[in-house]
């Protein structure tokens, strides 16, 4: 495959799964603020329809051309992400566009089936556009995030997960940005510091679910706190590795069993929220969040398998 055509394939892949994730992050951030915090509650709402227009944007140059393991990955979307949205805007009152969830759902695999020079124009502006709302995205959330610690403002989310969704941004941003410049990718550090990156995220994601179940329900709290500590020690495991110039083979064979596990976990844990057999404050969208960056986790680290 030319430059020119793995610059569009991944340049879309990115933003079919980053672009999503952002648009649910501004709709927890949303959800979390408090009656005093409206203007930030207006910020958050107005950040998550740009991210829709955007993805809807996205959507429509996608097809065709972005690769097969993405889409069977299920990364960018699940079997529950439309029933979860459903869901999720008939709890909050917030309307979810699902007509993005029914068109990616149609996504067909392709190798540049379109590619021409004008189509790498578009893609390389759809990433100019993208540099900007995720700068925007970005800051919101740096805002946020200090007025948390500095306790000035009182929010529903933890600071913990603030920083977590905002270091996804940062990832992602940084992706976009490097695809723009054709920047040369150091493969062997770039697979440290996704490992240690998603393993980490692994972690966190199982934190925020043992903290956001019900306390009775004592089975699913124990499953999360052992997942969180399996992904801590991994995370630990890779930066011994880092530090120590180690392969990282066994580790990524680790990995990727440990995200297996928890990738069957969220989908369990998600498909109990919507069938409302699991107490909690959790919302639906937020377990299929969860599901997908599992799945994403997994196909990168079953990429990585094939190179180390």
């Amino acid at each position: 495959m030319n430059s020119n055509c793995k610059f569009i394939m991944q340049s879309l892949e990115t933003h079919l799964f980053f672009g999503r994730i952002m648009k649910e992050h501004a709709l927890f951030l949303q959800l979390g603020f408090t009656p005093r915090d409206t203007s930030f509650t207006n910020r958050a709402n107005q950040l998550r329809m740009e991210f829709d227009n955007f993805l809807w944007d996205v959507v429509e140059l996608s097809n065709g051309n972005i690769s097969r393991s993405v889409i069977e990955s299920n990364e960018i979307v699940t079997s529950f992400t439309l029933r979860a949205e459903n869901k999720s805007s008939f709890y909050t009152g917030i309307n979810i566009p699902s007509e993005i969830t029914k068109a990616e759902l149609k996504l067909e695999a392709g190798e540049c089936r379109r590619f021409d020079s004008r189509f790498e124009q578009a893609v390389y502006k759809l990433n100019e556009r993208g540099i900007r709302i995720i700068t925007q995205i970005i800051d919101f959330k740096k805002e946020i995030l200090d007025d948390v610690i500095k306790c000035k403002m009182f929010t529903l989310n933890y600071p913990l997960l603030i920083d977590h969704i905002l270091r996804e941004a940062r990832l992602y941003l940084r992706t976009i940005i490097n695809l723009q410049e054709r920047k040369a990718i150091d493969i062997e550090k770039e697979i440290y510091e996704q490992e240690l990156f998603w393993n980490r995220i692994m972690a966190e994601h199982s934190k925020f679910i043992r903290g956001l179940l019900d306390p009775t329900e004592n089975s699913l709290i124990n499953i999360a706190n052992d997942f969180a500590e399996e992904f801590d020690e991994l995370a630990e495991k890779v930066i011994e590795a880092m530090n120590n110039y180690l392969p990282l083979d066994r580790i990524t064979e680790e990995s990727l069993a440990a995200t297996r596990e928890v990738s069957k976990f969220n989908a369990q844990g998600t498909e109990g929220l919507l069938e409302c057999k699991i107490q909690s404050i959790i919302l639906p969208l937020l377990g299929d969040h969860v599901l997908r960056e599992s799945n994403h986790f997994i196909r990168l680290l079953e990429k990585f398998q094939k190179i180390v």
